[in-house]
């Protein structure tokens, strides 16, 4: 194959990707949603939402508010009392990671990687629970790696690998990993790829994907109608995730 043939194949190689990316991932994962409610839960999550090492379910505050007004003190969907002391919780974790649970092994990763709840800091160990999740479909354990490898945070920087990471995520609809892959094109100067990435992320909730946008059409590489309609779907998108519970959590200040 010549050389000419053999960049023509790489270039529709990287057009599909480019296009499958485009074409997918504009819907939030059924996991994003609360497993009591089965709303959606607000972005970021980790501020709208915890999760119970029980069972590795996230409830939303909405929800778990509801649950505590009825009297109940332990994990509001399966109703495990919650551990009382670090070894306990640790070894709820690695319980269910011995199950195959994704969620668990990538919970496990972070207890490694920040060296926490009584396990000694290993980042290669945490890398390589966060590489078993993923490979068990895990989209947050995808984004994890994608930040690792990008920012070599712990790991020799590889930021086409942890592009690559981002991609799968956000083809299936994750919208931290979308996000990132607009700063990628942000940064090198593909203003259009990257407003495209940011409008879908913005349509689905995140206002820091929306924040960006409005900043670009200040700078001129976004117009007023991308904006607009950005708002618009965002406007949307945070709509579809209230509840007079999760609004009353956020007046207590849960």
């Amino acid at each position: 194959m010549s050389n000419a043939a053999a960049d023509l194949g790489v270039l529709g190689v990287a057009q599909n990707l480019q296009q499958r990316l485009m074409s997918t991932g504009h819907d939030r994962p059924e996991g994003d949603r609360c497993p009591i409610c089965f709303d959606l839960i607000e972005l970021p999550m980790n501020k709208h939402s915890s999760i119970n090492i029980c069972c590795m379910k996230k409830v939303c505050n909405g929800c778990a508010l509801t649950a505590y007004w009825q009297g109940l003190r332990g994990c509001e969907f399966c109703r495990t009392p919650h551990p009382g002391d670090a070894a306990s919780k640790l070894a709820m974790i690695q319980k269910r990671a011995d199950k195959k649970d994704a969620v668990a092994i990538k919970v496990l990763g972070e207890k490694y990687y920040y060296g926490i709840l009584g396990v000694a800091k290993d980042v290669p160990r945490a890398i390589e629970l966060c590489t078993e999740a993923a490979e068990l479909g895990l989209l947050d354990a995808h984004f994890q790696l994608g930040r690792m490898y990008y920012n070599g945070d712990g790991v020799e920087e590889d930021k086409p690998r942890g592009i690559r990471h981002w991609q799968q995520a956000a083809m299936k609809g994750h919208v931290e990993s979308r996000h990132m892959l607009g700063g990628t094109e942000y940064e090198n100067r593909n203003y259009e790829l990257a407003v495209r990435h940011y409008m879908i992320s913005a349509k689905m909730g995140d206002q820091g994907s929306l924040n960006i946008i409005k900043k670009m059409f200040r700078e001129g590489h976004a117009t007023k109608a991308q904006y607009a309609e950005a708002l618009m779907g965002y406007r949307d998108a945070v709509e579809e995730t209230k509840s007079p519970q999760r609004e009353e959590a956020k007046r207590l200040g849960l």
